[in-house]
């Protein structure tokens, strides 16, 4: 598994829940990484709160390269391992 692949899978296992603000960082670092800038989904209604916050959180990595969204997800989770334990 590469670095990235294992970091994912080790998100999913940390001993406490993030908090929501980490949680979205974690997911816009993410689709940053795996589909590249926003524009390429639209904007959830305004009824869809959940999807307009992670819309907008995914929003402001606009124009940050697949590698750098990888690097800083891999370094978050890292974070938040030694924070809440794996």
């Amino acid at each position: 598994l590469s670095q990235y692949s294992k970091t994912a899978e080790e998100v999913k296992h940390l001993k406490v829940k993030p908090t929501d603000a980490e949680m979205l960082e974690i997911l816009q670092l993410y689709k940053q990484t795996t589909v590249g800038d926003v524009t390429q989904v639209s904007r959830p209604g305004m009824l869809d709160f959940a999807g307009k916050a992670k819309w907008d959180a995914w929003e402001k990595k606009k124009g940050m390269s697949k590698e750098d969204a990888m690097k800083a997800y891999i370094a978050k989770v890292e974070e938040l391992k030694e924070k809440y334990g794996i």
